[in-house]
């Protein structure tokens, strides 16, 4: 794993270098160093789980067959232009959101100089993933398979982004709004199809398949991703801050949480007061109360219940899929979220 992961990065390196000699524009040493510096302050500093997940994915479509320099090379490159997609969406996030730290240090919109310039950055990340493209798959014959796949799941992850926003609108919050089929479609669109989807998806291309065939592969990469958030919810209110790496404080937050929604729907009228007066109030003494509450309500209880179904749902379907290639993809998703601890 660590060679795979060095190789991927080695793979980085030359997709910016390409990057950085576009001849279709011509670059000032001012020009080229800005995008240098953002590329590598936004692009490889995160976890890279979506981009080794390509690798990953197309080594057990393979099946144990060893790989080509050039498949591995093609395979980190489809992984890199999701690492570029991820970037591109956590800058203008982190605009919206007005936050202040990603990843452990300040926001590329925060740091001195940059500010808003941080929206063109975001757009110039979007078109590098069409540059790295072009450079590398347009002989192939699945070509335009990529770029709509690449478009398709750009315009479900930025619909998903905005039903969370409106429904989080500043000065309105109504927790009346919050349902479980809320929840369900703001991460379905916001997190699992760029997330889950997309990885298996580029190694089934790359495999010469037909994204056509595989809707049951997305149905179950769809509900894992919808799984993985509420999982997120769930350990920002009872996960270990040491062990997550951060304070949660979707509470605080009015964000419109698995646990809100489902203390809203088994809650009775007494409790729902609760919850209305202190939800989305940043005093810790309303947090106390809405923690409180979710204790009350035993959801840690009805967290693990649900993580017992869904887990049970998922191995059900995945056993039934009829390539044991594609099952082992599955399987290997679903083994490093299941019962994660952050």
């Amino acid at each position: 794993m660590a060679d795979l992961r060095a190789a991927f990065l080695n793979v980085y390196s030359q997709l910016k270098s390409e990057l950085l000699q576009d001849p279709s524009f011509e670059f000032t040493d001012d020009s080229r160093q800005w995008v240098d510096r953002m590329l590598e302050y936004n692009v490889p500093g995160g976890k890279l789980n979506r981009g080794l997940s390509v690798i990953d994915s197309y080594r057990l479509l393979k099946e144990g067959k060893e790989l080509t320099q050039d498949e591995i090379f093609l395979a980190s490159a489809l992984g890199w232009c999701i690492e570029w997609l991820q970037a591109y969406f956590l800058v203008l996030d982190d605009i919206m959101d007005n936050s202040h730290t990603r990843r452990g240090q300040p926001c590329w919109f925060r740091v001195p100089k940059v500010g808003l310039i941080a929206v063109n950055d975001g757009v110039l990340l979007r078109n590098h993933i069409g540059r790295i493209l072009k450079n590398h798959f347009r002989g192939k014959p699945y070509y335009v398979d990529l770029l709509d796949l690449f478009n398709e799941v750009e315009f479900q992850t930025a619909s998903g982004q905005m039903i969370d926003l409106i429904t989080t609108l500043e000065g309105e919050k109504d927790l009346s709004k919050y349902s479980l089929s809320k929840h369900r479609r703001i991460v379905q669109y916001k997190t699992a199809y760029y997330s889950f989807y997309l990885p298996v998806a580029c190694a089934l291309v790359l495999a010469g398949e037909n994204l056509d065939n595989h809707t049951d592969v997305k149905n179950i990469l769809v509900d894992m991703g919808i799984y993985f958030p509420v999982q997120d919810d769930y350990l920002d209110c009872f996960g270990n801050p040491e062990t997550i790496g951060k304070i949660g404080t979707d509470i605080e937050d009015f964000k419109c949480s698995w646990l809100v929604v489902k203390a809203l729907e088994i809650c009775n009228e007494d409790q729902k007061k609760v919850l209305y007066e202190n939800y989305g109030k940043p005093d810790h003494a309303n947090v106390a109360k809405v923690k409180a509450l979710y204790n009350e309500l035993n959801l840690k209880g009805v967290f693990e219940e649900y993580e017992s179904t869904s887990y049970k749902k998922l191995v059900t379907s995945i056993d039934a899929h009829p390539s044991k290639a594609v099952q082992a993809v599955l399987k290997s998703f679903l083994a490093k979220i299941y019962k994660r601890q952050k």
